[in-house]
């Protein structure tokens, strides 16, 4: 299966919002600024309300719009996302694999290079790597690893590699110069999001 991801990975983290509501409508401003794929993230919520959000963005967005769940490969298929996104401290990329069967999309996220290269070896559709930057978005981020680590991430991998961690319009040309297909942001599209989605897009090219 031929596999390719926009430029921009935009990622819906709950943290940022005080309600649902204006976690959904930011997400309508993000699809209406260009978003394709989006990942809804919530690392404090309870399963009910992360089902019902996640519910509620599959109603309220265009069909053609990929969803992907964070952490839970459960919610993903109680939803009806299009594919689940694990980290290292989440449920493994085969287990994760076996409960949403071989049509979803399956992310894995790394840190270093024997990670990525483990990752690689799974049935993961995408893999991530970073945080390339400073970030705000974790309590305790792993050692940052800078354009050189993404650089060195292209290397040992061939599938889609998407950098995460601290990337802002400002810095995310020269993060896929280094070779990332496509960077994930939370924080410099969480105000305006239509707008931040539009310049992200036209910086991309």
């Amino acid at each position: 299966m031929s596999f390719s991801l926009p430029r921009l990975y935009a990622i819906l983290d709950a943290a940022y919002f005080q309600d649902s509501e204006s976690l959904l409508s930011s997400a309508e401003g993000l699809v209406s600024g260009g978003v394709s794929l989006l990942q809804y993230r919530n690392k404090s919520g309870n399963a009910r309300q992360m089902l019902e959000q996640a519910r509620e963005l599959k109603q309220r967005l265009d069909p053609s719009i990929k969803l992907i769940m964070n952490d839970r490969a459960d919610l993903c298929l109680a939803a009806g996302f299009d594919g689940v996104h694990v980290g290292q401290d989440d449920l493994s990329p085969d287990a994760a694999r076996k409960v949403i069967g071989e049509r979803l999309w399956l992310g894995v996220s790394t840190h270093n290079p024997s990670q990525l290269s483990n990752a690689d070896k799974t049935t993961s559709n995408y893999l991530a790597i970073g945080p390339v930057f400073t970030t705000g978005s974790r309590a305790n981020p792993d050692p940052v690893i800078g354009v050189e680590g993404v650089r060195k991430a292209r290397e040992l991998t061939r599938k889609p590699l998407v950098a995460i961690g601290g990337i802002t319009r400002a810095n995310c040309r020269e993060v896929i110069a280094a070779g990332a297909d496509a960077v994930a942001v939370i924080s410099d599209l969480s105000r305006d999001p239509r707008k931040s989605a539009e310049e992200f897009f036209r910086i991309l090219g």
